[in-house]
């Protein structure tokens, strides 16, 4: 296969191609038909549905042509992808959609809309039960926005943007001149939580489709794929932790120390930087990974960082992929506009996430987790099957500092030397409450490790409760 058309742009055929292994694509059904128009012979209907593989397992893929009528859907396009899906949900295999289109064809008028509605009510349907994912090549507006929004992972080219109306619409009903970048680029998704992946182009994009399909089973209950193991690039994981908990750090170093080297993989890196998504492995195994991520508002959880974890744990327990959550977070965001943003529900997601997973789950305590976000963060109480504490950790309802000023106001208030009064029983507060091995004494953490000691734990941890009945 030629990677690239003779005007630099891949064809959908071409698209498929590169996502299937060399030799696997058929056709399932195609409505790019043959048509001339004048001296120049033409596509038709704009998409191509078929079967392929991916490293050896068959996925159900389809992609658009935005090279007649934009893209747009119509009745006959309708019909292919919603035959696609639905041999998809019946053979219960993985979906990949490769999405450029302007959105309904308004030539058709209902008709057209009605073929979108079809398609979402399948996607809704094929919803935690089969991985889907949506690569957006080029334009995807109106309808077409909708239905990678209802998939499980969204892939955005660099050239790409999503929005529901135009900038033409934008102008004429509000009165705001914007550009297509500037309405719905990718850097405009990346950082609000619709897009989950930015490639440079359609290779790069194709190449993310295929590395996610490798963490994922082929549906819900399905084997989760397993590679050879690779060792850390860390040996120990506290090296990278400061002891001092002002002090930031980026979580993913840490990481290094527990996971299988080069195996994350991010998801929405750039959206609610506070906590960190995303697929690795350990001993060769698939896992989805929680972090809070302190180098980012020092790891607090808001409204926006408890929508991404709840949304990327509730899609590990759907697929069958075991959680490892690290946590460092001084607590929930306080003040007016997370309060007005309504952190109180979004709080409650992450909570209900944990409570309801059913998959293995292993919470690694690194150096502070107090509140209520010591509860959300997969705490035992929500039903964690294991939850290791490091020496240094400190766990409880608020720091030493603050508890103190509350808990003796009127001592410190009445002291001739307030701060020093303050850190002698800040000291004393954080001895008696804080402490990791307290947390251990009264069973809120299972055990105690060195941070070098976390992997193996971890690891061990993982391979035990992978046979067991949940």
């Amino acid at each position: 296969m030629s990677v690239a058309a003779a005007d630099g742009v891949l064809t959908p055929l071409e698209r498929l191609e590169l996502l299937c292994d060399s030799g696997s694509l058929d056709v399932v059904r195609s409505s790019v038909m043959s048509r001339r128009i004048g001296d120049r012979a033409r596509p038709g209907d704009g998409v191509i549905a078929a079967i392929g593989r991916v490293a050896e397992r068959p996925v159900a893929c389809y992609a658009q042509d935005a090279r007649f009528l934009g893209g747009s859907l119509g009745e006959a396009q309708a019909e292919t992808i919603e035959r696609l899906l639905r041999l998809a949900g019946r053979s219960r295999l993985p979906v990949v959609s490769i999405v450029e289109s302007g959105g309904a064809r308004m030539q058709e008028g209902t008709a057209a809309l009605y073929g979108y509605s079809r398609i979402f009510r399948r996607n809704v349907l094929l919803s935690g039960r089969v991985p889907q994912i949506s690569v957006i090549s080029g334009l995807a507006a109106g309808g077409g926005c909708y239905s990678p929004a209802l998939t499980d992972y969204v892939v955005m080219t660099e050239d790409a943007a999503m929005f529901l109306t135009g900038p033409k619409v934008v102008r004429d009903v509000a009165g705001e001149e914007v550009g297509t970048q500037e309405l719905g680029g990718p850097w405009v998704h990346e950082r609000n939580g619709v897009c989950d992946f930015v490639a440079s182009g359609d290779v790069a994009a194709v190449e993310v489709a295929r590395r996610l399909l490798s963490y994922l089973p082929q549906h819900a209950g399905g084997e989760l794929p397993a590679v050879p193991p690779a060792p850390p690039q860390l040996s120990d994981p506290g090296e990278c932790v400061p002891r001092s908990p002002r002090r930031v750090y980026d979580v993913r170093a840490a990481s290094d120390g527990i996971l299988d080297a080069g195996s994350l993989l991010e998801v929405s890196p750039r959206w609610a930087r506070s906590v960190l998504t995303g697929f690795a492995r350990i001993e060769g195994r698939p896992v989805g990974v929680v972090a809070n991520q302190p180098r980012y508002l020092g790891g607090v959880l808001d409204t926006e960082s408890s929508q991404k974890a709840a949304r990327f744990v509730s899609s590990c327990d759907a697929y069958g992929l075991p959680l490892l959550v690290l946590v460092d977070t001084p607590g929930f965001m306080p003040g007016l506009r997370q309060e007005r943003a309504g952190v109180i529900r979004f709080g409650a997601s992450l909570v209900r996430a944990f409570a309801a997973a059913t998959v293995p789950r292993v919470t690694v305590i690194m150096r502070k987790a107090f509140g209520g976000a010591f509860i959300a963060m997969n705490s035992r109480g929500l039903g964690a099957d294991l939850v290791f504490a490091w020496p240094q950790a400190e766990i409880g309802v608020m720091g030493a500092e603050p508890a103190t000023g509350i808990i003796h106001r009127r001592e410190l208030a009445a002291a001739t030397d307030p701060a020093a009064r303050r850190e002698v029983l800040a000291a004393a507060y954080a001895e008696e409450h804080l402490g990791a091995d307290v947390a251990a004494a009264g069973g809120f953490v299972d055990e105690v490790i060195e941070p070098c000691e976390t992997r193996a734990r971890v690891a061990g941890a993982l391979a035990a409760l992978a046979g067991c009945e949940r």
